[in-house]
C-alpha cells in the first residue's frame, strides 16, 4: 500500500527524486481549475491505497518552477519517477481500468489484483469454500469496489447462487460509466440463460449452449456459437444472438482481443 504527498519546490528533491531509489514514484502535475483533473484525482487517490507507489500531486499553479521544469503544458500530466529518473506517463484522465492497465506496465500488482489471481486459481481448481472467503475479507477490506463487485457476482454466478449475483449487481449504480453497462451486460447474459430452458431445434441448443458458456467464462466458444446464429438467422429470438454478443463485448471490454476480432466477423455477417 502506497500513499499521496502534495509537492512543492522545498521537499520536491527529498520526497521525489531521492525516494524514487526505494519505491516507484507517480507525478500527477493538475491544477485545480481543471476539469479532467478532477475526474482523475479520487481514482489516482483510491488506486494508491491499493498499489505501492507514491502518489506526488503537484498543483502547477502553485509551483510554476516544477511545471517549468518539465516542459508540463497540458493538464492533467503524469509523470513517473523511477531511480531518480523521470519518463512518461499520460496526459488526460483515464477511467479506472485504464489505470489499472497503466499501472500494471509498471509491474504495479495491488492486493486486490493478487487476491483475485488467487481466486481464479481457486475456482479453476473447484475451492469455491476457499474462494468465498477471500471474497468476503475483500469486501471488508473493498466494500465500495465495484471492479469486486462485477467479479463477485461472476463468481456467485458460477455456484449458481443467481438470485445473489443478481441482488449484488443492483449494487451499481446507473451514473457509473465503466462498471454499470456490464453489470447490464452480465443481467442480460443472465436473461438469456433463463429463457433458454425449452430446446426445441439446433439453434435453440447451440444458444442455451452459449448462454451457459457465456456464464462460465468460455467468452471465446460462446461468441463463435452466437456468431454462428446470427449467420443462420439474424431475427432468432428476435436478434438475441447479436445482443447477446454485445453484452459479452460490454463485460470482457472494447480492447479485449476478442471484442476486436468478433465485432468484425459480426460487422461483415450483418453486412
Amino acid at each position: 500500500m502506497g500513499y499521496s504527498i502534495d509537492i512543492n519546490t522545498a521537499n520536491f528533491a527529498t520526497e521525489v527524486l531521492e525516494k524514487s531509489y526505494n519505491t516507484l514514484i507517480i507525478a500527477d502535475f493538475y491544477a485545480t481549475w481543471c476539469g479532467p483533473c478532477q475526474l482523475l484525482k479520487p481514482s489516482l487517490e483510491k488506486l494508491v491505497k491499493e498499489y505501492n507507489f507514491v502518489l506526488a500531486k503537484i498543483d502547477i499553479d502553485q509551483n510554476p518552477e516544477l511545471a517549468n521544469q518539465f516542459d508540463v503544458e497540458g493538464v492533467p500530466d503524469v509523470r513517473v519517477f523511477d531511480q531518480g529518473e523521470i519518463s512518461p506517463g499520460f496526459v488526460g484522465a483515464l477511467s479506472e481500468s485504464q489505470l489499472r492497465e497503466f499501472l500494471g506496465k509498471l509491474n504495479l500488482k495491488s492486493y486486490l489484483d493478487l487476491a483475485l489471481e488467487k481466486i481464479k486459481e481457486l475456482i479453476v481448481n473447484q475451492n469455491y469454500q476457499e474462494a468465498k472467503l477471500i471474497f468476503d475479507e475483500l469486501f471488508q477490506k473493498y466494500p465500495n469496489d465495484n471492479r469486486l463487485v462485477i467479479e463477485a457476482a461472476r463468481f456467485l454466478i458460477k455456484i449458481k447462487q443467481i438470485e445473489a449475483a443478481e441482488k449484488l449487481l443492483q449494487t451499481i449504480p446507473d451514473n457509473n460509466k465503466e462498471y454499470y453497462p456490464k453489470a447490464q451486460a452480465i443481467k442480460t447474459l443472465i436473461e438469456f440463460k433463463n429463457s433458454s430452458e425449452f430446446i426445441e431445434n439446433e439453434l435453440d441448443k447451440n444458444f442455451n449452449l452459449a448462454s451457459e458458456l457465456s456464464l462460465s467464462d468460455n467468452m471465446e466458444e460462446a461468441l463463435q456459437l452466437f456468431l454462428n446464429i446470427v449467420q443462420q438467422n439474424r431475427k432468432y429470438r428476435n436478434d438475441a444472438a447479436r445482443k447477446a454478443m454485445i453484452a459479452i463485448f460490454n463485460l470482457i471490454g472494447m480492447e479485449h482481443p476478442l471484442t476486436k476480432k468478433y465485432q468484425r466477423d459480426l460487422m461483415m455477417s450483418l453486412y
